[in-house]
């Protein structure tokens, strides 16, 4: 039997993530994604999931893949009306309905996503889910992509020249540090990022080293500006249908629970992310034409500043909406270089 609501998917994309017990499992849930087939939240993350959740129940439950029911911004809502059991979602697609999320984005933090998701759900559940900003949907783990860098088409090696580019900035911490650095903000989600690119819509976009593969940059935006640390770091969930969690046994929930959401799902995902990264930085040094410039200590410096002041900014915002911010964000940092 399946959950109430569940639609039978196309055979191609359910083999793309569902493992070998899919057809004997009593629960399968669709899971609505929006990234290209090939990238690594499709052909890792969610495999990741479903292999996580098929070994904590035993093989009771599973789950199907299905892409472009909804754009990445419509996703939460999606998820809240039961149009699909469990999405994945970036945070600075929707300004204003997330602020805590975005203690996680700044600048400035050392480590790896791993490290950085692993710390965002402790602090999430110590302090940042008492705003309820997911409110209607179940929070089942938290997760950063890599230091994000800028992508352009022509090369960039100071960062007084990103002043007056236009700039696919994404929102969140992102914006902010766009609109610091004085480049002219596009916001476009981010399949739509080559097309954006190759129509010359945009000079440069700011992404992860995996986009470099995950979005084809390397075929847009052959220069990379490297920041170290990053220009910011983006910040997603994985959610859940309420109802479709309440709908499963209670042995089968507290074997997710303990087994799979929260930490444990969020330190595979960034573990995972820190993977497709590593496979970007090798695309860009593999391709010719391609050329990764890395800032001088003098915009280092200067870059300093700016997140010293975006930093004081978000605290303040996330302070507005009930959270102890600066325990957060030292609670980050803390969880950051001990993992």
């Amino acid at each position: 039997m399946k959950l109430n609501g569940i639609k039978t998917l196309l055979a191609t994309a359910a083999l793309a993530v569902s493992g070998s017990v899919a057809f004997a499992a009593d629960y399968t849930l669709t899971i609505s994604s929006w990234a290209p087939p090939t990238h690594g939240i499709n052909a890792k993350m969610w495999p990741k999931f479903v292999e996580m959740v098929e070994e904590a129940t035993d093989g009771k439950v599973t789950a199907e893949l299905k892409l472009g029911i909804a754009p990445p911004p419509a996703q939460m809502d999606l998820i809240m009306d039961g149009a699909a059991d469990a999405s994945i979602i970036f945070h600075g697609y929707q300004p204003g309905r997330f602020v805590t999320t975005k203690l996680i984005e700044l600048p400035g933090y050392e480590g790896s996503a791993e490290a950085a998701s692993v710390a965002y759900w402790r602090a999430y559940d110590k302090y940042l889910k008492a705003a309820d900003e997911h409110r209607g949907v179940k929070v089942i783990a938290l997760h950063t992509h890599g230091p994000a860098q800028l992508h352009t088409s022509s090369p960039v090696t100071s960062m007084d020249q990103i002043s007056g580019l236009k700039v696919r900035i994404p929102g969140g911490v992102g914006g902010d540090v766009g609109t610091a650095l004085g480049a002219t903000g596009i916001q476009v989600p981010a399949p739509k990022v080559y097309e954006t690119l190759a129509s010359k819509a945009a000079d440069g976009v700011v992404m992860p080293f995996e986009s470099r593969k995950g979005f084809k940059l390397t075929e847009v935006a052959p220069n990379v500006y490297e920041m170290p640390g990053g220009l910011y770091r983006g910040s997603f969930a994985f959610i859940m249908n309420e109802d479709t969690f309440a709908d499963l046994p209670e042995d089968i929930q507290k074997a997710l629970e303990e087994n799979v959401f929260g930490e444990p799902l969020s330190r595979e995902i960034g573990k995972i992310w820190d993977e497709i990264d590593a496979i970007g930085r090798e695309a860009t040094e593999s391709t010719e034409g391609n050329a990764i410039h890395e800032a001088a200590a003098e915009d280092m410096e200067k870059f300093s500043t700016i997140a010293e002041d975006v930093r004081a900014k978000v605290i303040a915002e996330v302070n507005e909406a009930g959270v102890d911010a600066q325990a957060a964000y030292d609670m980050i940092k803390s969880e950051m270089s001990s993992n």
